[in-house]
């Protein structure tokens, strides 16, 4: 390979998003109505497929829906005008790395707890503006106005 494709090559990964390395949290598994993910300065229609990483604001329309399976084999499912935080999300259980870390803000959302409840008690939970649901293998439904 000549220097300069190398040295593009190399800027072009140096110039790449974090989340574009790491591994994706999760995929959105049905979308209906309007709903979108935002991601940095970034507002991205959701789609079936789309991938879901820390960091991204999902939100849902007045009529939207959402439903997100993450790696763990969480899932997630949001109604009309919801608004979550994936503000963490680590998966690796043979270096001990989990965490489950989402904040909604105005909605609706329904939980299962995945792998991440079962193998660490405590690593995964919801925050809303009045409390901290804590997740030790559960299924809830949250709803913040």
């Amino acid at each position: 390979m000549k220097p300069s494709v190398l040295a593009i090559l190399l800027c072009l990964m140096m110039a790449s998003p974090l989340y574009a390395m790491e591994p994706a949290a999760g995929v959105i598994k049905n979308v209906s109505g309007k709903a979108s993910i935002g991601r940095g300065e970034q507002i991205i229609p959701a789609a079936v497929g789309a991938k879901i990483h820390s960091g991204d604001i999902l939100e849902t329309g007045p009529e939207g829906s959402l439903g997100v399976i993450f790696r763990d084999d969480s899932t997630l499912s949001m109604g009309p005008e919801t608004r979550i935080v994936i503000d963490d999300f680590l998966f690796s259980p043979g270096e001990g790395q989990l965490s489950f870390v989402s904040k909604i803000s105005k909605g609706t959302a329904a939980y299962l707890s995945g792998k991440i409840s079962k193998l660490s008690p405590g690593t995964a939970r919801v925050e809303t503006p009045l409390a901290v649901l804590g997740i030790r293998g559960t299924r809830f439904l949250v709803e913040v106005e």
